[in-house]
């Protein structure tokens, strides 16, 4: 008989699970696949295979789906997945809470943010976080930015650098870092403005804050856009334009740091979209850990 969603809150990792094994897991969770994850966890592959085969029957619940060619969390996995990282950040937390202050921080953090955003605003904050505190490690994960507060929320990443929404879920805070105007782009020979916004052919995010703007936008103008693509990710759409493909709305950090910037141009349209407000994201309670905490009054520094 299976236990219950519940019966997860009750383990500790002195109790039956170690707290290697949990992280094991975890990385198998966020890599899915057992060469990845082996290789990331400085262990064998079959080693690795045997710690999961022992979680799954103490907790007697198959964590993953997995056959010769895939590997996928099962919905007990996606429950256990946020057990787990929370236990680790817990133990972290204490150890810290242990440490003398006046020791040399060291560790690890976790970090999302697109790769727009690592170029254009990791780089210096990590020069200047770097000599502060050599001996911590920033885990750097890249994605579309819509994912980052999601991932924050699933305790996938204690820190993420992205664009502000209207409403931010509880116990999510927010620093400002930079603003970014949400510009329209055109191929460089098309005409200033379309003579008809309606027959235009548009490449839009699929979802997220830009595509939220640009809806309202054509609805204050009485418009159905003409969607040629929707596309997860504001690189690709600047990459789309300069094919000559259509018109399209990124985020103007996107495209000062777009290798096909000079094959695009900024149509001046009114009125403007309001602009992103660009910032990091964390969890109240990471802000208690002195790894995040030191990450975090850097854009004092920053903002000073």
């Amino acid at each position: 008989m299976q236990h219950s969603v519940p019966y997860f809150a009750t383990i500790t990792h002195t109790e039956q699970v170690d707290l290697r094994t949990l992280k094991h897991f975890i990385v198998l969770s966020e890599t899915l696949h057992f060469g990845r994850a082996s290789a990331k966890a400085n262990i064998s592959t079959s080693a690795l295979s045997r710690n999961i085969r022992q979680l799954e029957a103490e907790l007697n619940v198959a964590l993953f789906n997995r056959d010769n060619r895939t590997v996928a969390l099962t919905p007990e996995g996606h429950t256990f997945a946020r057990y787990a990282r929370d236990a680790v950040q817990q133990w972290d937390q204490i150890r810290y809470d242990l440490t003398d202050p006046s020791e040399q921080l060291s560790g690890e953090i976790s970090l999302y943010c697109s790769v727009t955003a690592s170029h254009s605003i990791l780089v210096d904050l990590l020069n200047r976080f770097r000599p502060a505190h050599p001996e911590v490690e920033i885990m750097l994960q890249t994605g579309d930015p819509e994912h980052a507060i999601e991932r924050i929320v699933a305790l996938e990443e204690e820190l993420a650098i992205a664009a502000r929404p209207e409403n931010l879920p509880p116990d999510v805070v927010f620093k400002p870092i930079a603003e970014s105007p949400l510009v329209f782009v055109a191929p460089t020979e098309s005409a200033d403005l379309p003579t008809s916004w309606a027959d235009t052919p548009m490449i839009l995010a699929a979802s997220g804050i830009a595509r939220s703007r640009v809806d309202a936008w054509f609805d204050s103008l009485g418009v159905t856009p003409q969607i040629y693509a929707q596309v997860a990710g504001n690189e690709a759409i600047v990459s789309m334009v300069s094919l000559g493909l259509g018109v399209g709305v990124v985020p103007k950090i996107v495209l000062d740091n777009s290798p096909h910037a000079q094959r695009v141009r900024v149509l001046e349209v009114e009125p403007a979209l309001a602009p992103y407000d660009l910032g990091l994201f964390t969890l109240q309670r990471h802000l208690k850990n002195p790894l995040v905490n030191a990450f975090w009054e850097l854009l004092d520094e920053n903002l000073g």
